[in-house]
């Protein structure tokens, strides 16, 4: 029996489909995510950096289903900061999910000259974060989570210290409370009924 010519290398078959990655076709494209197109800002108002994205596994009777959980943080760099999780079967769509999440998070925080008014330390769990001010030119000195936090908070001199769990998703909750715990000399004032 003569056997049928199949579809030349590199080229379409019959049905349209794309032959070889990186020639063409559907194989061509770069459908990784985060491309990019796909790195610039999602948020309207806001710069996001993503911290942490964890793959899921779900097994089922034909294999196994995956989906992505996306933990990001976002601010606007002039004392307004937030974060946001998100989960989705694609990681474009988990980060997608994360912003919006985060943009309903995102709160002012006391930021004078490019510091914090005065010493915090901030918890969350098992995982401790201490917020020291620094004077100009030193610089965020502070772990990966932290650092994401505070940069975006518009934190420009700043020493940090991290204890117990070092889990980027509870240092990032721990460094939004030692910052939510921030008060400036004249909210003191305002507080104690104190006029100068």
């Amino acid at each position: 029996m003569a056997r049928k010519p199949g579809p030349p290398a590199g080229g379409k078959d019959q049905k349209g489909q794309g032959g070889a990655p990186g020639q063409g076709g559907q194989g061509g494209r770069d459908r990784r995510a985060g491309g990019p197109a796909q790195r610039e800002s999602r948020s309207k108002f806001y710069s996001e950096e993503v911290v942490k994205i964890n793959r899921c596994a779900k097994v089922v009777k034909g294999g196994k289903r995956f989906s992505f959980a996306a933990f990001i943080v976002l601010g606007d760099g002039k004392g307004k900061v937030g974060f946001g999780k998100g989960k989705a079967k694609e990681v474009a769509s988990s980060i997608d999910k994360a912003v919006r999440d985060g943009e309903k998070n995102v709160k002012p925080y006391p930021i004078v000259n490019g510091t914090i008014p005065h010493d915090v330390e901030g918890r969350f769990g098992s995982a401790r974060v201490r917020l020291i001010p620094a004077a100009p030119g030193t610089g965020v000195i502070a772990g990966k989570s932290v650092r994401a936090v505070l940069e975006k908070a518009g934190v420009h001199d700043i020493l940090t210290k991290a204890y117990g769990n070092h889990n980027p998703v509870n240092l990032i909750r721990a460094t939004i409370d030692a910052l939510a715990q921030l008060r400036t000399r004249e909210q003191y004032l305002q507080m104690r009924g104190v006029e100068l």
